[in-house]
């Protein structure tokens, strides 16, 4: 349903893109989101779209750096990460609920976000 890509190693500063691709179903009134799990550490928010208009909520921690966004056409969800840091280093996952629901329905598998100091 949800597969998350675009990981890998970068160097403080850096950027990366991740992607993540729906199916299966369709997102309307639905919201898509971003979490992250550092080793040792519960995984914990990122950031969020509702699928219909794009409105965007951020953890305190990537406000000004990371962007999410929506293709509706090709049904994707994508976040944006600049400026780097080591913090930031963990499992990034996708994952969707209706908008309605209290606990995500779907989630990625994962995948991996390495920030070098």
């Amino acid at each position: 349903q949800l597969q998350a890509s675009g990981g890998g190693s970068v160097q403080a500063g850096g950027s990366l893109r991740l992607s993540c691709a729906a199916s299966g179903r369709t997102f309307t009134n639905w919201i898509m989101s971003w979490f992250r799990q550092a080793p040792g550490k519960d995984r914990e928010f990122v950031a969020s779209t509702t699928w219909n208009l794009g409105t965007t909520n951020y953890a305190d921690f990537v406000k000004g750096r990371f962007t999410i966004t929506r293709d509706k056409a090709n049904v994707m969800v994508y976040l944006e990460m600049n400026s780097l840091k080591p913090e930031d280093t963990a499992v990034y996952y996708c994952a969707s609920k209706s908008s309605a629901a209290t606990t995500y329905s779907y989630w990625g598998q994962g995948t991996q976000v390495t920030v070098s100091s």
